[in-house]
């Protein structure tokens, strides 16, 4: 119980840094165990297309997490159902060479943003679909908590 408690005041926390964020979605894993058929989808609006957007992998893990890094296969998707891509990104947890954890830590939980899509741009306004997929040698994947991910309106290049 303790443990949830800080789980949701990290969130809070790391929540509220976010204004020109549209679109911010965590799915947590079930006890910690990442099945690859488990594959979270997460739907979002856009209604601005002249903009381009910053779009980020949100993943939470714990310490004990097994690799230091993770390959995700990820699916964008239009309203249709169209796939627009899909790729394989590997995500750096941890250094390779010390096991030094990346990202924010508290206790034995560490939080991760990473640059999926920089600068870009809806094809048009509507509703797209972003699916996650772990794609590692392990059937569940252990210590991994939530996936998510955010989008967020890029800032102005001056």
């Amino acid at each position: 119980m303790k443990r949830l408690g800080l789980v949701l005041l990290v969130t809070l926390l790391l929540g509220g840094c976010d204004s020109s964020a549209v679109y911010k979605e965590y799915t947590d894993i079930e006890d910690g165990k990442w099945y690859i058929k488990n594959a979270p989808s997460f739907t979002f609006e856009i209604t601005d297309t002249s903009v381009p957007y910053n779009i980020y992998y949100n993943l939470r893990n714990s310490l004990s997490y097994g690799y230091y890094n993770l390959y995700l296969t990820r699916y964008l998707r239009d309203a249709t159902g169209k796939e627009l891509e899909s790729r394989l990104d590997e995500l750096i947890l941890m250094d390779p060479k010390t096991g030094k954890p990346n990202g924010d830590g508290l206790g034995d939980l560490f939080d991760h943003k990473f640059l999926m899509k920089r600068n870009y741009r809806f094809p048009k306004p509507g509703k797209y679909t972003m699916q996650l997929r772990q794609y590692m040698r392990q059937d569940p994947l252990l210590n991994i908590m939530s996936v998510g991910i955010t989008v967020e309106k890029a800032a102005p290049s001056h």
